[in-house]
């Protein structure tokens, strides 16, 4: 689903006005970056929490080439789906 679809989907569910329903939606993705940026986990009960886990560096080759390569530490964010939404995907 699409950020346009999704909003489409929740003016149809609440009847609410487009414009507003996509401040909300926008207001809802940038708190969830602000917090994960900052190391902090975004936690929704029922429906899952985001995490942020470090990788670290590692080596790796080239595909082209075979050549070695380190691949630099990096910051990642996953998910993991809560009890509800596992029941919901599962039924």
């Amino acid at each position: 689903m699409s950020k346009t679809k999704l909003i489409q989907s929740v003016v149809e569910q609440t009847q609410w006005i487009k414009k507003d329903v996509s401040k909300a939606v926008d207001s809802i993705f940038q708190a969830i970056e602000q917090s994960l940026s900052q190391g902090e986990e975004v936690s929704m009960v029922g429906f899952g929490a985001f995490r942020v886990f470090q990788k670290k560096e590692r080596k790796g080759r080239n595909p082209r080439t075979g050549d070695p390569v380190t691949i630099p530490a990096t910051k990642v964010v996953r998910f993991s789906a809560g009890k509800n939404l596992k029941e919901a995907i599962n039924s």
